[in-house]
């Protein structure tokens, strides 16, 4: 069996969500890693619209490490500022997003700004950034963060970036147009939204992972997808690409 780390399978995953043709709002760390995997794999006409202004419909001609990185301004389809991207978002033109977050729930809504709420504030985190227009304005955005039971709680101590709210209709009621989040990939397992009552579905098991595992580090009972698997390994040309984008293991090998 080709050897691997839970990066590695969170990148694969992320790769897998992007469909060819798509319009991705790339973001950073393993997200900037999952979409340049799908690029160079099954979605070869993928566009990415990175933050800072950056538009590419083609690869990077060298690795790049962030966003801002020379060989991804090299020869762009468009250098813009965060404005103009912003403006794709609410225009509906994106896709799919990938945000991560301090704490989510079982309804998708993700906390990047205090723990302990408004009222109790205990640790001050670094807030929203893009992350909330993101969460609100793309057609869909995927969830990636490690799994660990204090940051996976029945609610979130606030609300940054938007899911499900408290259910079914909630983002209809408070003017959210479109999206919600499509899937949660963290280190044991996926999660996908049950489209009736909009609550997080264990759908895949990462290899070795038990469903026990799953909930040892969840904070709400879990609910099973009828048809729920086997998250695929990374194949060894996945894992050669992610090598290639990623040499020195300076996003992957990150958390370790």
């Amino acid at each position: 069996m080709t050897d691997y780390i839970p990066s590695h399978l969170m990148v694969v995953a992320a790769a897998r969500e992007i469909a060819d043709g798509e319009i991705v709002f790339v973001g950073m760390r393993l997200p900037l890693l999952g979409f340049l995997l799908a690029k160079s794999t099954h979605a070869p006409h993928a566009v990415g619209v990175y933050e800072l202004g950056v538009v590419r419909d083609d690869m990077a001609p060298a690795p790049i490490l962030t966003m801002g990185d020379l060989p991804n301004l090299y020869r762009a389809l468009w250098l813009a500022d965060t404005a103009d991207m912003m403006g794709l978002l609410q225009s509906g033109s994106v896709d799919v997003s990938f945000i991560g977050g301090a704490q989510v729930d079982r309804f998708g809504n993700l906390n990047t700004s205090y723990i302990g709420g408004v009222e109790n504030v205990q640790t001050r985190l670094p807030g929203s950034g893009g992350a909330c227009d993101l969460a609100s304005l793309a057609r869909r955005h995927i969830i990636i963060m490690a799994h660990e039971r204090r940051r996976f709680l029945p609610r979130v101590d606030y609300i940054t970036s938007p899911g499900y709210g408290d259910g079914p209709g909630w983002r209809e009621r408070v003017g959210l147009p479109r999206g919600g989040p499509s899937a949660i990939i963290t280190t044991l397992g996926i999660f996908r939204f049950d489209p009736g009552t909009s609550e997080t579905v264990l759908s895949s098991l990462h290899p070795g992972v038990t469903v026990e595992d799953v909930q040892a580090h969840t904070g709400w009972p879990l609910r099973l997808a009828q048809d729920l698997v086997r998250t695929p390994p990374p194949t060894a040309r996945e894992l050669a690409m992610i090598a290639r984008f990623d040499p020195s293991g300076y996003w992957t090998r990150a958390n370790e």
